[in-house]
């Protein structure tokens, strides 16, 4: 069993639904995941008394949230020295096209080349319109945006696009990492 950090960042809460998923199959996997939001690290917080490290953080305006960014070049070390996984969520992602999908990797890659992290796995994951969320002028936005790229523009509700089948992939491919079984 390892003990494992699941650090994410979240705006609307769909980083955290998917962090809460990888580690429910982490669980179920016999491992011993701890959630953490980067923003809100423990003051006595070290990545050290872990065996590995997830890291998940959302897109917004083309890029991660920097507290994510932060808690990455602060744990770089450690980072890449254990098992550890990105997982990023993206709305681009949601989209299903071919120039959508390398967008939105190119989004996960250019974080990884800011940071400096060499992560064992990475995996992109489509987002949620939390419509009911958002501040007036950030739905007027969003609905313009899935209205463009054939989305859905009901903002009396929510809609979530995250495959959690890839979700429960990727948790299967960082137990795998975990059980030195990822080589």
């Amino acid at each position: 069993m390892a003990r494992v950090a699941l650090v994410y960042g979240t705006t609307e809460g769909q980083t955290a639904t998917v962090a809460e998923r990888v580690a429910a199959a982490l669980t179920d996997r016999g491992h011993d995941p701890v959630l953490v939001h980067a923003k809100h690290l423990p003051p006595d917080f070290s990545l050290d008394e872990y065996d590995g490290c997830v890291v998940g953080a959302s897109v917004h305006y083309r890029r991660h949230q920097r507290y994510v960014a932060r808690f990455v070049r602060d744990h770089l070390t450690t980072l890449n020295e254990v098992p550890s996984a990105f997982f990023s969520v993206s709305m681009t992602a949601a989209t299903g096209t071919p120039e959508a999908d390398a967008t939105a990797r190119g989004l996960l890659e250019a974080f990884l080349a800011d940071t400096g992290w060499t992560p064992d796995a990475t995996a992109v994951f489509a987002g949620a319109l939390k419509y009911s969320e958002y501040g007036l002028l950030t739905r007027f936005l969003m609905k313009r945006i899935a209205r463009k790229y054939g989305g859905e523009t009901d903002t009396s509700r929510d809609h979530e696009y995250t495959e959690w089948d890839a979700v429960e992939r990727f948790s299967g491919e960082v137990a795998d990492l975990l059980d030195g079984d990822g080589d």
